[in-house]
């Protein structure tokens, strides 16, 4: 079938497998030209198919020669609907794996189940024995608690406060005023359910019971902070909460591994483009800002670039060097003094008319529809293509 892109406001409903595979193999071909790095060899990631985890996955294989292990939720293709685009990355990602004599297995069901866990558990039992690093990278709107059966729904919203701003629709460069009303009720509460450090906790914690963690052993989670600019709606809002229960359980975990001389660490990452933040107003017109600014700089990195340096220069590193909270801190390059009183500056200038100007609307738009394997360089839109395409170590 030929496939194009279908979107509805932040989401696009298909995916090419084409474009994905090319994603794919563009990032190993970054990792490779790199160098390598002296990292783990076992390696778990925990939401492995998209984004940060399935940068993380190539990083850890092609930087490391890691043995690795991925977890995600993705929807399988059909009969004339292609699959979501996580499938496609992990075919690809395991294709290429198995092809440079690399161990890559991945297993497709809820991460927060107990089902799923066990699954996982017993896989690193049959095949890899023990673990030398777990990577958290769980993006999930809404969970299943898998003790109590109780399902939680997170929210994106202000506390204590109505939200108002300026927002962008990326599809059309149109700025308008976005207002979004505060948190209540449980709303707090179940975002923390959905996106705090409970679940990753419950995944160490697991896998310590039974042995499987190896001395040394290392487990990351990634979170954001970003500027003033956007912390109403984001760190000091829902999510903002949810991210300081992460961050917290890093500390727990770290005292719990302390018998393996092991550690949790949480890395806070530079914004970019994912279907996640796609879905946060105001974030698309300041990343648009934030990307014009850090191209003219030349520092600006993608998903496959961040994760790099966050294993070769800090993770893998003599002595990790972490903030006063204890969190990795690859933002740096985002929140130099510099760039955001530049991003300052734009966003009071920022209207619909000006914005094509001074910010990068476009790299926008490029990033989000790359995210589900088109505007791809060198890929043939007008080519059929086949939508079934099966993930050669899936369990």
């Amino acid at each position: 079938m030929i496939i194009e892109p279908r979107t509805r406001g932040f989401i696009c409903l298909t995916s090419h497998p084409k474009g994905c595979e090319q994603n794919v193999i563009d990032q190993i071909e970054y990792i490779k030209s790199k160098g390598a790095i002296d990292g783990a060899k076992k390696v778990l990631v925990i939401g492995a198919s998209t984004g940060f985890g399935l940068a993380s996955r190539i990083t850890s294989a092609f930087g490391s020669g890691a043995s690795t292990i991925g977890v995600f939720f993705e929807k399988p293709p059909s009969e004339g609907r292609p699959a979501s685009p996580g499938w496609y990355n992990s075919a690809a990602f395991e294709k290429e794996a198995h092809k440079a004599g690399l161990y890559a297995k991945s297993i497709n069901g809820d991460a927060f189940s107990n089902e799923i866990k066990k699954q996982t558990l017993d896989l690193i039992k049959a095949d890899l024995g023990q673990i030398d690093m777990v990577i958290y990278s769980l993006a999930s709107p809404v969970r299943t608690h898998p003790d109590t059966g109780a399902k939680y729904k997170s929210v994106l919203k202000p506390i204590g406060a109505k939200f108002q701003n300026k927002t962008v629709d990326f599809h059309t460069g149109v700025i308008s005023e976005v207002s979004i009303e505060p948190a209540q009720g449980d709303d707090i509460e179940n975002t923390v359910a959905v996106m705090g450090g409970e679940d990753w906790k419950m995944w160490i914690d697991d896998l310590k019971s039974e042995g499987l963690l190896s001395e040394g052993f290392t487990t990351i989670a990634y979170s954001y902070i970003g500027p003033s600019l956007t912390e109403a709606v984001y760190r000091k809002g829902t999510i903002g909460r949810a991210k300081d229960d992460l961050e917290a359980t890093a500390f727990t975990i770290s005292d719990s591994l302390k018998p393996l001389n092991g550690k949790a660490y949480v890395s806070v990452n530079k914004a970019l483009v994912t279907q996640a933040s796609s879905a946060i107003p105001v974030i698309p017109l300041y990343i648009s800002l934030l990307y014009k600014v850090m191209k003219e700089e030349g520092i600006h990195e993608g998903c496959i670039e961040q994760i790099q340096r966050l294993f070769q220069d800090r993770l893998y590193a003599d002595k990790i060097p972490t903030d006063d909270k204890g969190r990795i801190r690859i933002d740096d390059w985002e929140m130099r003094a510099d760039v955001q009183a530049r991003v300052a500056e734009l966003w009071k200038e920022a209207t619909t008319e000006t914005l094509p100007k001074i910010g990068d609307l476009k790299g926008y738009e490029k990033d989000f529809f790359n995210l589900f394997g088109f505007m791809v360089e060198g890929v043939d839109y007008d080519e059929d293509v086949n939508e079934i395409v099966e993930i050669p170590g899936l369990q």
